[in-house]
């Protein structure tokens, strides 16, 4: 497992064998190790302490042994479980992409305009998001180098975006418009539309307006635009602007919102 790193003061270094087994190369679980169901409450209690406390406290002010403590385990048990803190974020967009994608669908149910869906999915994540805002920003720094696990285009963050992906395959699968979009287009734009939604995630890190209204603001003037442009793309004449497009982002885009599929 990764050593946590030691760039913030506040960041504490992995606990040594006495605490939690030699330098940690993905440990086994222990003898005594809980059955999986416990297992699985452990992990939850830790990553929602952690989320607490970096509300609380702020992320480079919280510890593992921080955590450990507040969540009543030892600080080796924290670590079996997540083997750093940017492991609990990890963990938190994981989650975040579950209650995300669940959201998303029962507010797109029985919608088919495509702008509508779009909105609804777009919506849907600064809602699932709005208890976390107040500490976003302090993380920003660490997930926007492009070598940092909590960045959206690494390998460990690959599980929560195809999850987000899925949902904007199936904004434009449910619509009506979807069986309408160029064909060359239409395997792209998933991706394409969670990149717009990349777009939002930055604007509401930054977004000081109560109840965050300003990004809401954004997504509801957004969506229409979008589909739009989206609409744009089936008419002959757009072709081979459609087709240059596609090629440009089959090169350059799509190859680091996919990176870690084959992993």
């Amino acid at each position: 497992m990764k050593a946590e790193a030691h760039s913030s003061p506040a960041q504490e270094p992995a606990p040594d064998a006495t605490t939690a087994g030699a330098a940690r190369p993905a440990p086994a679980a222990p003898a005594d190790a809980p059955a999986k169901s416990k297992g699985e409450e452990t992990r939850a209690l830790i990553l929602e302490t952690a989320m607490r406390l970096f509300r609380e406290r702020g992320y480079e002010k919280t510890t593992m042994r921080a955590i450990a403590a507040e969540a009543g385990v030892s600080v080796g048990n924290a670590y079996y479980y997540f083997d750093s803190k940017a492991a609990l974020i990890t963990g938190f967009y994981d989650r975040m992409s579950h209650e995300h994608a669940a959201d998303a669908r029962r507010g797109m149910a029985g919608v088919t305009d495509f702008s509508e869906r779009l909105e609804l999915a777009v919506m849907s994540w600064v809602d699932c998001a709005a208890p976390y805002h107040g500490f976003a920003a302090q993380f920003f720094a660490t997930a926007a180098d492009p070598e940092s696990p909590l960045s959206p285009f690494s390998d460990e963050s690959h599980p929560a975006r195809a999850e987000a992906v899925q949902i904007f395959r199936e904004v434009l699968d449910g619509s009506q418009l979807g069986p309408k979009v160029d064909e060359e287009l239409r395997g792209l734009l998933p991706d394409l539309l969670w990149l717009h939604l990349m777009g939002v995630v930055l604007y509401w890190v930054f977004d000081r307006t109560e109840d965050t209204e300003r990004t809401r603001a954004f997504v509801r003037r957004t969506a229409p635009v979008v589909a739009k442009v989206v609409r744009l793309s089936r008419y002959r004449a757009f072709r081979p602007l459609v087709r240059d497009a596609v090629g440009l982002m089959e090169e350059f885009v799509i190859p680091k919102v996919r990176a870690g599929a084959a992993k």
